[in-house]
């Protein structure tokens, strides 16, 4: 692969282009700190605990009712009914203008007087109950229908009970105009005070539930903490309890695979991992209907269920006459490469998907088993800064550990990728067989030069650096900085190939992976305590 295509033509050349670059980096540098990953991007998610909730939520609807001039209950129905996206319904404003924005969110913006005179005599006849009721047991909504109170209670608490009160529409026929909350909190609390604090509790609910920016923290047990993004939402986030999690289908952060891809692999790697597992160890596929078959004798010479014999340890065809002493045509012994080409497509498909998940389960039990190392890597560091050396910083050590944990986390879940990308079950129109082997090999090249480099950092890191003179400790930090910039290159790379050389071709819109970052799943940080101060005043207020 030539360089200029913007791949390394090997290992070699990548690692020494990497170590100049951190080289360079060093030198221009007046400390002896490490590199910063850290402040490469800005943060761009927030957490929403119970306590700030309201408090998010109203600095949304005012800016809405600072826009418009509109009430606040009008505001809230706005965004509800555009998912509580500001710009969006600045956007229908713009182009459709104020009346059209309103009708089509069943907003209702009247003057109270003309309410008032539309229920202005002293009798009025309910349309749901056909009773007379005076004026002052009636209520009319914006929309200008009036009806009596008790059958606008039923209507609103039957709502509630179901669920369904966030847009609770007008009881008339064919009218889709959304009913005044105060209205509605009035008539439910008179009967039903606790009713009422539920339909408060969903209209404030409402900002998680209908809003695309916001979703709930998925930690079990639930943390009680809501995350908020302020760009993209096909990202992955850690909430301040600790969970990272996809923001688009809020299962554990899978990047490079897209989320349908990792719902996928998980479905299938629970229905048939075991079995696999199993189906391998203690099976052999008949030649002749492909069916696994378990061996129960210590005889070598099996018989299928279909009635084909054959042999056990290299799978032949065999016939019901053949015994040990006597065999027609079978030499066992002998590796024939046709025995490869019988292999019928299930049962590729079979060892394809144990190949894939194999290599999955090995990362992972990696990242499970460094997890001890990052203790033993702390009493190292702080042994190391307990000794009179000339180097006083280690915080390549910690720097290197992190690396090593977001690679493998990567590579990983480069595998389930894998699987589905260059398999039959999701892009089988998508790729010519040939485009399909290009593809493949131009990902396994990035895929094994990460892997390696991964397996060389961690390597390097369970060293007994400890006990290490402080010119080799010196050696080994160097080693440590370049591998984890060369493990970031790579990863970096990893994910160009995977959306521009493989999902950015396809038709397909459905696959989208969240984009790399060098420092790792953004963590949500706190609202400002002076701002939910301010709002929580104003809601008050």
């Amino acid at each position: 692969m030539e360089e200029d295509s913007g791949y390394w033509s090997s290992d070699d050349d990548f690692y020494n282009k990497a170590y100049d670059d951190v080289e360079y980096q060093f030198q221009e540098r007046d400390d002896e700190s490490e590199i910063s990953w850290s402040n490469a991007e800005s943060v761009s998610c927030k957490v929403i605990r119970k306590e700030s909730l309201l408090a998010a939520q109203k600095d949304d609807v005012q800016r809405m009712m600072d826009l418009l001039s509109l009430k606040e209950h009008h505001a809230r129905n706005l965004l509800i009914h555009y998912r509580w996206d500001v710009d969006q319904v600045f956007s229908v404003f713009v182009e459709k203008g104020k009346e059209r924005l309103y009708a089509e969110a069943g907003v209702s913006v009247v003057d109270s007087n003309n309410l008032r005179s539309s229920c202005s005599f002293s009798k009025i006849t309910c349309e749901i109950c056909f009773e007379e009721f005076p004026a002052n047991e009636t209520t009319t909504m914006e929309c200008g229908h009036c009806f009596c109170n008790e059958c606008w209670t039923e209507y609103f608490v039957l709502k509630i009970n179901e669920e369904q009160s966030r847009r609770i529409t007008c009881m008339a026929h064919k009218c889709y105009s959304i009913c005044d909350e105060g209205n509605i909190r009035n008539l439910v609390s008179a009967r039903d005070p606790q009713l009422a604090e539920k339909f408060d509790r969903f209209l404030l609910e409402s900002y998680i539930e209908d809003n695309k920016s916001v979703k709930w923290c998925p930690s079990v047990p639930h943390c009680g903490n809501a995350v908020r993004v302020e760009n993209d939402e096909n990202c992955e986030v850690e909430c301040v309890c600790g969970l990272q999690f996809c923001f688009s289908c809020l299962s554990e952060a899978h990047s490079p695979c897209s989320c349908l891809m990792w719902e996928l692999w998980v479905r299938k790697c629970k229905d048939q991992s075991e079995v696999v597992d199993w189906i391998t160890k203690n099976t052999r596929s008949c030649p002749k209907c492909h069916k696994p078959v378990q061996k129960i004798g210590g005889c070598n010479l099996v018989k299928c269920i279909c009635g084909q014999p054959f042999c056990w340890l290299c799978g032949a065809i065999t016939d019901t006459e053949n015994t040990w002493s006597r065999s027609t045509g079978h030499q066992c012994g002998r590796y024939k490469e046709e025995h490869r080409q019988e292999t019928e497509h299930a049962l590729k498909e079979l060892w394809r998907y144990t190949h894939y998940y194999n290599h999955y389960k090995a990362h992972v039990d990696s990242l499970k088993a460094e997890e001890k190392l990052k203790e033993k890597l702390e009493q190292k560091m702080a042994t190391l800064e307990s000794k009179e050396l000339e180097t006083k910083d280690f915080s390549w050590v910690s720097n290197g550990f992190y690396r090593l944990n977001r690679s493998r986390q990567i590579l990983l879940h480069s595998y389930a990728f894998a699987y589905f990308m260059f398999g039959y079950e999701l892009f089988k129109d998508e790729m010519s067989s040939q485009e399909r082997t290009i593809k493949q090999n131009l990902f396994e090249d990035q895929q094994q030069q990460l892997e390696t480099n991964v397996e060389r950092l961690s390597m390097f890191l369970e060293e007994g650096f400890v006990e290490y003179p402080e010119d080799k400790i010196l050696e080994l930090r160097m080693e440590v900085i370049t591998l984890s910039a060369v493990t970031d290159n790579l990863c970096k790379k990893l994910y160009d190939c995977i959306e521009n050389e493989l999902l950015g071709p396809l038709q397909q819109a459905t696959h989208t992976i969240a984009p790399y970052r060098s420092k790792g799943v953004e963590r949500a940080s706190e609202l400002p305590e002076h701002l939910i101060a301010e709002l929580y005043m104003s809601v008050k207020g």
